[in-house]
């Protein structure tokens, strides 16, 4: 049986094209993906390895979330500060109880894996959960294995020639 290599991307509604690309750059680093004729219809980010494409609807609805991990917990607590983009341990409008002795109302910590978590919303609403793995990764047998570098701004490999659609 065939199996899942990753998670290419997922697909957003947004109500403001322009808004939206700057709030992703601005808070979590996205990085545009120009992809020429496919841009008109859909906006599509890099976010770290993976991507996430963006689909304008006159009433956007979100639902959900996901989540995304972090590089630099402190780095981005700070820039979530200086930008005035409210964060919550809480994914929802009812704090959840104190499960560790390092949560507070902004941040939580795993019991399992000492992760770090806190909730943002995007300018439509859209939830994201943000989160910090300090232990690092590991495979089934506990040798650590690292994440694909980002530095490098990997992205898909293209075709020569696209074709275009009249």
């Amino acid at each position: 049986m065939a199996g899942i290599k990753l998670i290419h991307h997922v697909n957003v509604q947004i109500s403001d094209r322009d808004r939206t690309r700057e709030w992703y750059e601005n808070v979590l680093g996205a990085e545009f993906l120009d992809r020429g004729a496919i841009n008109q219809r859909q906006l599509q980010l890099r976010i770290g390895t993976g991507e996430m494409h963006f689909t304008v609807t006159p009433e956007a609805a979100s639902t959900g979330h996901f989540a995304v991990e972090v590089d630099d917990w402190d780095g981005m607590l700070l820039n979530l500060d200086n930008l005035g983009v409210p964060y919550s341990r809480s994914p929802g409008s009812v704090d959840a109880p104190l499960r560790t002795p390092e949560d507070n109302q902004y941040q939580g910590r795993r019991e399992d894996n000492g992760e770090h978590y806190t909730y943002i919303h995007d300018p439509d609403g859209n939830m994201i959960e943000l989160v910090y793995h300090p232990l690092g990764l590991t495979d089934s047998a506990g040798n650590p294995v690292a994440l694909a570098d980002n530095t490098k701004r990997l992205r898909w490999k293209q075709k020569d020639y696209v074709a275009r659609i009249p």
